[in-house]
């Protein structure tokens, strides 16, 4: 396998990251092909050291300013610079990154996380970034939108039932209180599209190392927030039946290779970026580390968390999520996971040896 970090593609725009347009599939493919020969890359397929590199969320709705919910971060162009970063990362290391597993979050309108999702005596929503509290379901402040009954299938009383089981479910496990948001990843939307520098990157590493993307949605299910790629944030309803069950598709799938089968933590080396640091990557992290501690404890030692390529939830004078997440990735540190800089060549890892 080749393990030389190699020049960025003539494509390639830094300075492009925070726009859209729409991605150059068949130059692209030339020239990711030409660019495979030129350097000496063969197929992922026939790797020895095997790295996986996970793509939290990294879609227009999050990556590019003026979108609904773009993560800036204190600097105000986090997600950005993050893109740049990562974009840099996979072409440097085209030759490494065995295969790229990009996570999309997938919503539609009427969700529990949306406002039209709840209304008060006056008919009004709650605005975007209103905390909806135990507190708030008991007391009448907000309940359930009845209007959405027929749409979502669900009986009256059991949404809201179900509303209060949440959130008493959020605090036990001491997650963030449910948090409206604004309509965001819409399915079928301009928004829920990978940001193209990252589509792009992703689609010249499939074309010269001959590796399929392992795309996952998630967060479609009405009745739970779902920000990790790995599980809902409640999996169970009021009466303690099965409402989403933790997702296997990324512990228990097929690799580069038709005939390799395997789970993510095969792999010798698991890189994660993303948005959000606060959020999206924080709970697939967590979720991730749970898993780890079901089987074997050591291959914690083997996820490497891409630390200037995800920047957490700000928005200025109404939350700033940074200290939440950088305690999180304090403690998936102190747990053995490693937190890494993507300029740092991958052979210069800790644990690394290829």
């Amino acid at each position: 396998m080749h393990k030389r970090e190699l020049p960025l593609p003539s494509h390639f725009r830094p300075g492009r990251t925070g726009e859209v347009w729409r991605v150059e599939y068949e130059e692209i493919a030339s020239s990711a092909r030409e660019w495979a020969d030129v350097h000496g890359l063969g197929p992922a397929s026939g790797d020895k050291h095997r790295v996986a590199l996970v793509i939290v969320d990294a879609q227009n709705t999050f990556c590019i300013p003026g979108f609904e919910l773009f993560v800036g971060g204190r600097s105000g162009t986090g997600a950005v610079d993050d893109n740049r970063r990562l974009c840099e990362f996979i072409y440097r290391n085209l030759g490494t990154i065995t295969e790229i597993a990009p996570t999309m979050d997938t919503h539609q309108a009427m969700q529990i996380f949306h406002g039209i999702f709840f209304v008060n005596d006056e008919g009004e929503h709650p605005a975007p970034y209103t905390n909806i509290s135990v507190e708030d379901l008991e007391s009448g402040k907000w309940r359930f939108n009845r209007m959405l009954s027929r749409n979502l299938a669900y009986p009256d009383d059991y949404i809201e039932r179900h509303l209060l089981h949440y959130v008493k479910e959020l605090r036990k496990s001491g997650k963030y209180e449910l948090t409206v948001w604004p309509y965001h990843a819409m399915l079928g939307g301009i928004g829920h599209a990978l940001a193209a520098s990252v589509e792009e990157a992703v689609f010249f590493h499939s074309m010269a190392r001959l590796s399929q993307p392992d795309i996952h949605v998630k967060g479609d299910h009405p009745l739970t927030e779902h920000y990790s790629v790995l599980a809902p944030e409640v999996t169970t309803g009021p009466d303690g039946e099965p409402l989403r069950q933790r997702q296997e598709s990324l512990f228990q799938k097929p690799m580069a290779s038709a005939a390799i089968y395997g789970k993510l933590l095969d792999f010798d080396a698991v890189v994660i970026a993303g948005q959000a640091k606060s959020h999206c990557v924080a709970w697939t992290i967590a979720d991730l580390l749970k898993r780890v501690h079901e089987g074997d404890a050591s291959h914690v030692r083997k996820i490497y968390l891409l630390e200037d390529c995800t920047s957490p939830v700000v928005v200025p004078g109404v939350i700033d999520y940074t200290d939440e997440a950088d305690r999180a990735f304090g403690e998936f540190a102190a747990a053995g996971m490693h937190i890494v800089r993507s300029t740092e060549p991958i052979e210069g890892w800790p644990g690394i040896k290829f």
